[in-house]
């Protein structure tokens, strides 16, 4: 009985810390680079990764950025955006990144593309850089 009691304790402590995030449904280990926004292509850099579940990190044209994603999937929210702040020829386009980034609602990855979309049809589709 004992042993039961302790199997289940250790299958309920290892099923409350399971990640239901982005990151365990393939976007995990990946740089993902931003290829196009609302359907035209993007031509600055930017790259969004997710180092630990939970997190949200990567590179906009000028800074880097990181944030919580803590959605579970299909469900994309980035929260707590903190983002470096020099400057570039790029800050428009990194402005335009970073507001499109944080409208996102929704997550889809298959094979080596992962979307983010919202209600509102916008759309920002990514290819694994690696």
């Amino acid at each position: 009985m004992l042993r039961a009691v302790l199997i289940g304790s250790l299958l309920l402590s290892g099923a409350c810390s399971t990640d239901e995030t982005l990151s365990a449904y393939g976007a995990d280990g990946r740089e993902w680079q931003l290829r196009s926004l609302d359907g035209a292509a993007f031509t600055a850099t930017a790259s969004l990764t997710f180092p630990e579940p939970g997190e949200a990190a990567g590179k906009a044209p000028c800074n880097s950025f990181l944030g919580k994603q803590t959605a579970p999937y299909p469900w994309f929210e980035i929260s707590q955006l903190a983002v470096t702040r020099a400057a570039c020829p790029e800050l428009a386009a990194e402005a335009v990144f970073l507001k499109a980034l944080q409208e996102m609602t929704l997550a889809e990855v298959s094979g080596d593309v992962l979307i983010l979309s919202n209600e509102a049809g916008r759309e920002m589709l990514f290819k694994d850089g690696g």
